[in-house]
């Protein structure tokens, strides 16, 4: 068996050889990384808040002191153009319950919207509003927390619940 060195030599590749494809593979490193960054930032775009990750904390955070400005910066919640929203709520019940919501008897033809159906929880559920007190730009977004009991109004597809439109104290 030849040592690694004299393989080396016999099959004719040589160090000259290698240090011309540095600047390639280098090159190509960069390539893949611009495209990896690009194509998580288009993915970002398209990417639509579900109505869980918005609005359902169950249970609820064990955030001691300002639960709301604390939730708000965690979930990344925030109006058009980066500015605070006037209102937020968190509903602190079982996914699957919030997701029964969809069936209710009681649906109506949603506010604003003239065609889409509203479903009303049959139930009253635990939540928080979040209320605007101070900032307009986000994250700079102080809140009012108000823990209630209210029936959530929602909108729903063929999968669940897609958004919170109100709620009924």
């Amino acid at each position: 068996m030849l040592p690694v060195r004299a393989a080396a030599k016999t099959k004719g590749i040589r160090a000259e050889d290698v240090k011309g494809l540095l600047p390639l593979m280098i090159l190509m490193v960069i390539i893949f990384l611009l495209l990896l960054f690009w194509e998580n930032e288009l993915h970002e775009e398209r990417e639509v808040p579900t109505l869980e990750h918005l609005h359902v904390d169950y249970p609820q955070s064990d955030i001691p002191v300002r639960y709301c400005n604390r939730m708000v910066l965690q979930r990344v919640i925030r109006g058009p153009d980066n500015t605070c929203k006037k209102e937020h709520v968190f509903i602190h019940e079982r996914p699957r319950e919030i997701n029964r919501v969809c069936t209710s008897p009681k649906k109506r033809v949603c506010q604003n919207h003239s065609s889409i159906l509203c479903f009303q929880s049959v139930t009253k559920f635990k939540m928080t509003a979040c209320q605007l007190i101070e900032g307009t730009r986000y994250p700079a977004c102080r809140y009012h927390i108000s823990p209630i009991m209210g029936f959530a109004v929602v909108t729903c597809d063929h999968m669940g619940p897609v958004t919170l439109q109100r709620y009924v104290e």
